[in-house]
């Protein structure tokens, strides 16, 4: 309350007094009433310098005397670029690059030349975008919008120093050729990685066989144990064939002391033995041995070794051959190879009677 409320309020608080007295006086009022009197004298006072002030309002009078000033309309700095293309880290893909630029000029000295603002703002966002799609591959455009949506968040000077700009709204794309053109491209070089990884492992496995199983018969064996260590017979069954298939892994003759492991091939029934000729690389006693084989002269027969020794007995016969020496060395193998006694002449009458028993 003001000063002068305070003036009023205590005289009109005197002036009831005093007539509330001379009538309280006059009348012969008992002395409760007086105190009653006190209070409802100060409060109506009060009451009635509020009901005649008229209340001011929070703007001074004399403020209220001018009329309103229009506020300016506000200028919106901005401009929208659409499918602007930016360089990706694949020459030849390109980015589509649109969003809406903001900017704001900053002070100039007064005798700086006039700019075209926008174009500064729209130059100075389109060159920090570049900065960033030129290190993202083209089918990161996800990725590359993301950041490009924080780093041209912040209004930031052009190099003229001249505006401030930024750019909301960012959007990244690539044409409809161009991300067919990287699908096909992701889906070859996918698959080739996968050619790539099953031919490396075909070529360790040939190594591994070849360099490791497949060494030497030795090797072949111990690998063949390993998966097939309770098969101990079976295992000397097939050293032979191991070490026929350990020498042709490595392009190399069979070792000898293998070689009578191996089981001659099977000849067919309609096979004419005038006409069977042994082959190149096997001797006169490779192929008696095929011989007796298909005529099922076994090993363990009494008459092979007799057999054998007629054999040997013809190719040494004067006359039988162009070549006497090569049938005498043939001969000389075969007897070594089935243990063939030699024949002599205190024989003959045994060698007699074998030719009975064989006629």
């Amino acid at each position: 309350m003001s000063s002068g409320h305070k003036t009023m309020t205590a005289f009109l608080t005197v002036i009831c007094a005093l007539v509330l007295a001379i009538a309280g006086l006059s009348l012969g009022w008992p002395l409760w009433v007086w105190p009653v009197l006190g209070v409802v004298l100060v409060t109506g006072a009060s009451l009635t310098v509020k009901a005649v002030t008229r209340p001011k309002g929070p703007i001074p009078r004399e403020l209220t005397l001018e009329p309103d000033v229009p506020i300016p309309h506000l200028e919106r700095w901005e401009r929208i670029v659409t499918d602007v293309a930016l360089p990706s880290a694949l020459d030849d893909y390109d980015f589509l690059f649109s969003a809406t630029i903001r900017w704001c000029p900053s002070d100039a000295p007064g005798n700086a030349p006039y700019v075209n603002a926008g174009a500064l703002a729209v130059d100075a966002v389109l060159e920090r975008a570049q900065q960033v799609t030129a290190l993202q591959p083209p089918h990161r455009s996800s990725l590359a919008q993301h950041q490009l949506n924080g780093t041209l968040g912040t209004m930031l000077p052009d190099p003229t120093g001249r505006v401030k700009a930024m750019a909301e709204g960012v959007t990244l794309r690539l044409t409809g050729a161009d991300l067919e053109r990287l699908n096909k491209l992701s889906t070859v070089r996918k698959d080739e990685d996968v050619w790539e990884h099953e031919r490396n492992w075909e070529r360790n496995k040939r190594a591994y066989l070849r360099n490791d199983v497949l060494q030497d018969t030795g090797s072949a064996v111990v690998w063949w144990m390993a998966k097939n260590d309770d098969q101990v017979e079976r295992t000397v069954d097939l050293i032979g064939p191991l070490a026929q298939l350990a020498s042709a892994a490595n392009n190399k003759e069979i070792p000898e002391e293998f070689r009578y492991l191996l089981r001659p091939p099977p000849i067919p029934e309609d096979t004419d033995f005038q006409d069977m000729e042994p082959p190149a690389e096997d001797g006169a006693a490779d192929f008696l041995e095929a011989m007796m084989s298909c005529m099922g002269i076994a090993e363990d027969n009494p008459e092979r070794a007799l057999f054998v020794r007629r054999v040997t007995d013809a190719l040494t016969a004067p006359g039988l051959t162009d070549d006497d020496d090569m049938a005498a060395k043939e001969a000389e193998e075969i007897r070594q190879r089935f243990d063939a006694p030699p024949s002599s002449p205190e024989d003959g009458g045994d060698q007699e009677a074998g030719d009975d028993r064989l006629s």
